[in-house]
C-alpha cells in the first residue's frame, strides 16, 4: 500500500496515489457509484468508489457500512472545488478494519444530556472537532507568546495545603494522615517562582467547588498564570493586551476552516486591536445604573452586569480598581485609596464577560499577615508564602487567563462545556 497521507496535506499530493487511514463519517450511493466521506482526524474527504473499482462483494459491503466503521482507503487525490475541503479521492482499494456496531449518534439533532452522556463519541463530530482544534491553537499561542517574551514555565502542584481563592470552593481530599485540597490556582507558587526566575508562568488544571449551573462555569478548568517580579498592574495589563491580540491573530491565520464550521463571524475577531478600553469599577456602576441594572457599591459583578459592559465595545474591556472587600487577600490596596485594590478584570466582547483576572500583589509582610488573619486562613499553611515577604520582597504582579472562557469567546459559542474534551459540571462527572 502507498504511504499514509493525512487529508489536511492533500494539497501536496494532487494527482498522486495515497492511503488514508480513518473512519466512515457518512455514506451515500448513486447507482453504481458510492460516495464515502472519510475522516482521519485532520479533515474529511469524499472518496468516490465505482462498482468496477473493487470486487463486487466489497462494493456491496461498503454500500451498507455503518457510520464510524474504521477503514483504510487507497486512491488518487483530485482537486475539486465543489467537494468538501476542495479535494476528492478516486478509490482503488478499500480495507475494512472494523465494521462498527450501529452508531448511537446519528447525523441529526440530539439533546444536550444525550450528547454529554456520549461525549467520548461526540468528540468525533465536526463542531466539537473544530472547537477543540481552536482550543489547542489558543493554548499553543499563549505558550509561544510567553516563551518568546522571556517567561519560564514552572509547574505548580495540584495538591495544596490551603485555599487561594476562598475556602468555600475547595475540593478536599485525604492526603494520607492530612487534609489537602485540589488546586484553585497556581498563583501563590508562581509568586515564589518569580522571585527566583523574574518572569514565570504555569499552565494546568484548576478546581473550584462552585455550586453553579451557569453557562460560564466548570468545576475543573485550565488556566495559564503568568507572574512578573517587579511588575505593576500597568505591566500586566499591557502584557494581557499583547497576548490577546497575538492569540486572535494566530487563530485567524491557522484556524479559518474551523471557524467556518462554527459559522463564527470572523469580522468581529478582526476588530481586536490594542489598546483596549479601560473603565473603573465606580464608572461601571454608573453605566449599569443608566442601563437599568443598578448594582450596590461593594458588590461584585454578575454575568448580566458583565454582559452589559462588554457589549459596549468591539474590543475586550478592562475594569479596574475593584473594592478590596470582595477581592482575594493577596491583592495590593491602591495607595491613593485603600478601599480599592490594584487589580483588573478583562471582559471579552459580545457579552462573553471575564476571561482574565489579575493585578498587583501585596508585598508587605505586615499587611499580608493582617489579611490572612482577617480572612481566618490557617497561618501555618501560609508560612512559606510569607517567607517571600521576609526574604527579598519586591513589588510583583500577575494574572490568570481561563482557557475555556477564552475559547468560548473566540469560537463564538454559547456554553463553556463545549470547549473542554470531558466537562466536569455540578451534576456531571461521567464519562
Amino acid at each position: 500500500m502507498s504511504d499514509q497521507v493525512f487529508i489536511a496535506n492533500f494539497k501536496d499530493h494532487i494527482g498522486k496515489e495515497v492511503t488514508v487511514k480513518g473512519w466512515l463519517y457518512n455514506q451515500r450511493s448513486k447507482g453504481k457509484i458510492q460516495f464515502l466521506q472519510v475522516r482521519d482526524g485532520s479533515g474529511i474527504v469524499q472518496a468516490v468508489l465505482g462498482k468496477g473499482d473493487v470486487p463486487d462483494d466489497l462494493f456491496a459491503r461498503c454500500d451498507h457500512l455503518p457510520q464510524e466503521s474504521s477503514i483504510v482507503v487507497r486512491g488518487v487525490v483530485r482537486e475539486d472545488k465543489r467537494a468538501p475541503g476542495g479535494y476528492e479521492m478516486s478509490v482503488k482499494h478499500v480495507e475494512i478494519v472494523q465494521e462498527s456496531q450501529p452508531y448511537p449518534i446519528a447525523l441529526k439533532e440530539h439533546g444536550v444530556d444525550f450528547l454529554l452522556e456520549h461525549r467520548h463519541l461526540w468528540l468525533r463530530s465536526r463542531k466539537t472537532h473544530a472547537i477543540l482544534r481552536i482550543r489547542a491553537r489558543i493554548i499553543k499561542a499563549i505558550r509561544d507568546f510567553l516563551d518568546n517574551d522571556g517567561f519560564v514555565l514552572i509547574d505548580a502542584p495540584i495538591f495544596t495545603p490551603a485555599a487561594c481563592e476562598g475556602t468555600t470552593t475547595l475540593f478536599a481530599v485525604d492526603y494520607f494522615d492530612e487534609k489537602a485540597y485540589l488546586s484553585q490556582s497556581g498563583q501563590l507558587y508562581m509568586e515564589a517562582a518569580a522571585m527566583a526566575f523574574g518572569k514565570v508562568y504555569c499552565f494546568g488544571p484548576a478546581f473550584r467547588a462552585e455550586k453553579s449551573k451557569t453557562r460560564r462555569h466548570l468545576m475543573e478548568f485550565w488556566m495559564v498564570e503568568p507572574e512578573i517580579a517587579y511588575g505593576t498592574l500597568e505591566d500586566v495589563m499591557q502584557c494581557e493586551e499583547r497576548m490577546i491580540c497575538y492569540i486572535v491573530a494566530c487563530v485567524l491565520k491557522d484556524c479559518r476552516k474551523d471557524l467556518e464550521v462554527l459559522e463564527r463571524d470572523i469580522a468581529k475577531l478582526e476588530k481586536i486591536k490594542a489598546p483596549f478600553p479601560r473603565i473603573s469599577y465606580d464608572e461601571s456602576l454608573k453605566i449599569l445604573a443608566e442601563k437599568g441594572n443598578a448594582l450596590p457599591w461593594g458588590q461584585d459583578f454578575g454575568a448580566p452586569h458583565e454582559e452589559i459592559l462588554c457589549n459596549m465595545h468591539d474590543n475586550p474591556l478592562f475594569v479596574t480598581r475593584f473594592p478590596a472587600a470582595f477581592k482575594a487577600f493577596y491583592m495590593k490596596p491602591d495607595p491613593s485609596d485603600e478601599k480599592y485594590v490594584l487589580g483588573a478584570d478583562l471582559l471579552a466582547p459580545e457579552g462573553y464577560g471575564e476571561i482574565i483576572g489579575g493585578g498587583q500583589r501585596e508585598d508587605s509582610l505586615e499587611r499580608l499577615e493582617k489579611k490572612i488573619a482577617e480572612n481566618k486562613l490557617p497561618s501555618e499553611a501560609f508560612s512559606w508564602y510569607l517567607d517571600l515577604r521576609r526574604y527579598g520582597s519586591v513589588p510583583h504582579a500577575g494574572f490568570g487567563i481561563g482557557v475555556e472562557r477564552t475559547t468560548t469567546w473566540i469560537c463564538g459559542i454559547h456554553h463553556i462545556r463545549e470547549t473542554i474534551p470531558f466537562p466536569r459540571m455540578l451534576e456531571r462527572i461521567y464519562p
